[in-house]
């Protein structure tokens, strides 16, 4: 029973003469002179018993440091492992979506308005270069027109044009677009709005193309 209750980690007694010992010579244990393992990296139950006889609960709720950095590690390693692969697939739905790009072509020539039917200060909702793509076109003067893509770089949502504040406003997370060129300059957007290409034709504004940019 003394061999289940006494701590292992307590320091051996190398002295020949310590209790139950008197009279022996040479005695001292041959590890004595063994490196030491740090007490630190020990792992002891609380009732000193072996592992193999611990409750089943005692290996998922670790109550001594080597277990606990056991466990912390393992979870750091399955963080990195799922990080690395989140990366992975994010770089290869990017490359996805360029190739899409690419075998779709040139982006069709589409009448968007009429000159006189925005007025300045004036929007109109539309979609291109297809009718997943919500789209926004501004008249800024008499005759300047500008058109963006609708959707927030950041998550998507739909920005809302505020020409008397210059900006295209995101009510998601309160993010702010110039309203003449697409770059942010408020909130967690840091891409800015995928440009609409116009071009005047008599008295209509068209969309000829798309340009996507990263600044």
């Amino acid at each position: 029973m003394d061999s289940l209750t006494r701590d292992p980690r307590a320091p051996i007694d190398p002295a020949i003469d310590s209790p139950g010992r008197e009279g022996l010579t040479g005695t001292a244990p041959a590890s004595m002179y063994a490196p030491a393992v740090e007490r630190e990296q020990i792992t002891i139950a609380p009732d000193f018993a072996p592992a193999d006889a611990q409750p089943a609960w005692r290996q998922d709720f670790p109550i001594d440091w080597p277990q606990d950095l056991y466990v912390e590690r393992r979870d750091f390693l399955k963080f990195m492992v799922l990080t690395s692969a989140a990366f992975t697939a994010g770089q290869a739905w990017i490359a996805a979506q360029n190739w899409y790009r690419r075998q779709r072509g040139q982006p069709p020539v589409q009448r968007i308005a009429g000159i006189d039917d925005l007025p300045v200060a004036g929007s109109l909702g539309f979609t291109y270069p297809d009718e997943h793509e919500p789209c926004l076109l501004v008249r800024l003067t008499t005759t300047e027109f500008v058109a963006f893509s609708q959707k927030c770089t950041h998550l998507s949502c739909a920005v809302i044009p505020r020409p008397h504040e210059n900006s295209f406003f995101c009510p998601c997370h309160n993010g702010r677009f110039d309203l003449r060129t697409g770059t942010p300059t408020a909130g967690p957007p840091r891409r800015p709005l995928t440009r609409v290409v116009l071009e005047r034709r008599a008295d209509a504004i068209y969309a000829i193309g798309v340009e996507e940019r990263t600044v």
